[in-house]
């Protein structure tokens, strides 16, 4: 990594301080997305109809454990599993349960595990059984978003850049893109400086500079982007029940573009996985 800034260099956005990363900071959180990532890998072979989200929180507990970390979701300001699991209409933060998931069902899984310090937060989409051709295109869609978004995430550029492309082909699909959540500035805290909207203007926000560390994770919803957060306290659902995917990556700025710190090893990025 070539001039990357000191770890404890900042620079100021419109959510605050954001934190300036040198090679300390990029190592830790590549070994902390890769494990990130290999769990969900691991889990391609069991998302299918008849396992309970409950199992799937298991697996993602034992293998956190088992690596030598731990799960930054569990406790965190209550919350009592490992993961999140966010099923057809739901937006983000399911929590894990007794649900079973039936054929046709589109699940996201979420997972932030923290190895030696350093936060590895991705989630993807799985599709469960035999899913109807629209929701496949939903989930096809977002990942796309995505990696149009992260196109944009090298120096020079704003997180607008970002937000623009992502909000563009959503929006070009005639799908819509959520506000009431958003990415995050990441590292050694679990959620820091910038906040990451998937939907503005190209060239507004803070700019880009090496050494920033945020994710990206555009939630796409095939009716009207409004959502509301259930009696739980967590789990966001659309408010027409329309259909909703995810995809979220990690990523580092470098000199020259990004570093996608939770790539699958195994090249299941976006399915189908098998």
């Amino acid at each position: 990594m070539v001039d990357i800034l000191e770890r404890d260099s900042a620079v100021i956005g419109h959510s605050g301080a954001i934190k300036l990363h040198g090679p300390e900071g990029f190592e830790g959180m590549r070994a902390a997305g890769r494990l990130a990532a290999e769990i969900l890998d691991a889990l391609v072979p069991h998302v299918v109809p008849g396992i309970t989200t409950q199992e799937i929180d298991d697996i993602v507990f034992r293998m956190m454990r088992d690596a030598g970390g731990v799960p930054a979701t569990l406790g965190y300001r209550g919350y009592t599993k490992s993961c999140c699991t966010s099923i057809n209409h739901v937006v983000c933060h399911g929590i894990p349960g007794d649900r079973v998931l039936k054929d046709g069902d589109i699940v996201n899984i979420d997972v932030t595990p923290i190895l030696n310090g350093w936060h590895g937060d991705t989630s993807r989409m799985y599709l469960v059984g035999n899913v109807p051709v629209k929701a496949k295109r939903l989930v096809q869609v977002t990942y796309e978003c995505l990696m149009r978004g992260l196109e944009q995430a090298r120096p020079g550029n704003h997180l607008g850049d970002i937000s623009h492309a992502i909000q563009s082909h959503a929006e070009a699909h005639r799908y819509s893109v959520v506000r009431d959540f958003c990415g995050h500035g990441l590292g050694r805290n679990f959620h820091e400086a910038p906040e990451v909207i998937h939907a503005g203007r190209p060239g507004t926000g803070p700019e880009l500079k090496p050494g920033m560390f945020f994710t990206v994770e555009p939630m796409i919803n095939i009716g009207k982007p409004a959502c509301k957060v259930l009696d739980d306290g967590w789990t966001a659902v659309t408010r027409d029940r329309s259909l909703s995917a995810q995809f979220e990556h990690s990523i580092g700025i470098t000199e020259t573009g990004c570093e996608i710190f939770t790539k699958s090893p195994k090249g299941y990025d976006a399915p189908p996985y098998l």
